[in-house]
């Protein structure tokens, strides 16, 4: 795949045993840069390029049928010199179509892994790399993850504690899911403008489109947040990103077309 946001392959280097891929050098990824630079969430000019490009990134694979499936901070690279930001690590990586293919839920680190991913479903798409750019968006505005999870069942309730424990209303087919149970703890969604405190609202308003069904999140009106510092642009596009129901979260490539970036003015 040849695009301005995913590394590039240079090389393929066939030994006797062994097969080599050289890729262009970029010594920055996106989790360095955040760590060494505290006020980069302080940028929201920056943060917002650099979601831009992500999602630029994801579109493109997305529009040629291939599931990244390992997205993190890690696995994104920054060239110093200009802020490109390219998607690299493709591993994990599969292609997808027509029937739809049964994938193993054994992908994604897993403080960026999808709900659908973490109750077992394989039969996932796209809408998995959408999840895990929403988590990498809240985590360059609020500097920590989003959902640290220690294992499979702290990261699910990690998610349901904000999100809400999901069920037939705001997820139909949730309970069919192969580990899905029906003790769950049920709780109620979080207002997420508490939980990304930095974060505006058309930002949030797209992020919750990727992670969480808005039908149910808690969203105050800009007006009744006038402590917290994110913009209503920011927020709403959170809201898209954080969708639990996959058939409802937002794509990448209608993301790149919320208001939110309507000022991105990039080439």
């Amino acid at each position: 795949m040849q695009h301005g946001n995913i590394v590039r392959l240079q090389d393929v280097v066939h030994s006797e045993k062994r097969l080599y891929l050289v890729f262009e050098y970029l010594d920055l990824d996106l989790k360095k840069h955040m760590d060494s630079c505290p006020e980069f969430s302080q940028d929201p000019r920056l943060v917002k390029m650099f979601l831009y490009q992500i999602l630029r990134g994801i579109a493109y694979c997305h529009s040629h049928r291939v599931l990244h499936r390992d997205l993190k901070p890690q696995n994104l690279l920054i060239d110093r010199r200009t802020n490109a930001l390219k998607l690299a690590d493709f591993g994990l990586a599969r292609a997808f179509g027509i029937p739809v293919r049964t994938f193993t839920h054994e992908v994604v680190t897993l403080w960026y892994r999808a709900p659908e991913i973490l109750l077992g479903s394989r039969h996932y798409s796209t809408p998995v790399d959408v999840w895990s750019v929403g988590c990498i968006f809240a985590e360059m505005v609020n500097r920590r993850p989003l959902f640290p999870g220690d294992s499979e069942i702290d990261e699910l309730f990690k998610i349901f504690r904000v999100m809400g424990t999901p069920n037939e209303d705001t997820w139909p087919g949730v309970t069919s899911l192969p580990d899905f149970k029906s003790a769950f703890p049920k709780w109620p969604p979080k207002d997420l403008a508490t939980v990304v405190p930095n974060l505006d609202a058309a930002g949030l308003d797209l992020l919750c489109w990727m992670t969480l069904e808005t039908s149910v999140f808690l969203l105050k009106k800009p007006r009744e947040r006038t402590a917290v510092q994110m913009t209503d642009l920011q927020f709403l596009l959170l809201q898209k990103m954080l969708c639990l129901d996959p058939s409802k979260r937002i794509t990448a490539r209608s993301a790149l077309e919320h208001e939110y970036f309507k000022d991105i003015g990039f080439p």
